[in-house]
């Protein structure tokens, strides 16, 4: 039974932590963006180059990891021996988490550099699942103190 339950936490912890990767690309926009107005420009991409997007660490890893481990811990041995196992488990399980959790909600991104009609040049990070490329006239949508850009229209 002690085995099943820690499966099961081990099973609700992996899901938990997975769902936190980027969920906002370039073409995700949050319900309260709906129906707002913004700005547009135009340009055309002149560089483009691939980042790395640090992974985020929010707790949930150190908390379920902790309890994951506490959890295998205390299925370890009997009396006093258990407890000791338990809190070794517990902050081993945390450590543990906390790592995982940044390294699974790690991604990449694109940082595109983009001279707009009016000749300035600025930067926008975001995702690639448009397959932009250098050379691409593209659309400025502004909004929200967000930039995003994809093909002209």
């Amino acid at each position: 039974m002690k085995k099943i339950i820690s499966l099961l936490v081990a099973a609700a912890l992996a899901l938990g932590v997975a769902a936190c990767g980027i969920g906002n690309t370039n073409t995700t926009y949050a319900r309260g963006e709906i129906g707002k107005q913004g700005a547009v420009e135009w340009g055309k991409i002149i560089a483009m180059t691939n980042i790395e997007v640090e992974g985020q660490q929010t707790g949930l890893g150190l908390l379920g990891g902790g309890a994951l481990g506490g959890v295998a811990g205390h299925t370890v041995g009997g009396g006093h021996g258990q407890t000791l196992a338990a809190i070794a488990g517990g902050i081993g399980g945390a450590v543990a988490g906390n790592v995982l959790e940044k390294k699974i909600t790690a991604d990449t991104a694109w940082e595109f550099i983009v001279q707009k009609t009016n000749g300035q040049t600025v930067p926008v990070v975001q995702t690639n699942e448009l397959g932009l490329k250098v050379g691409d006239e593209v659309l400025l949508s502004i909004m929200n103190g967000k930039t995003r850009i994809r093909q002209k229209l």
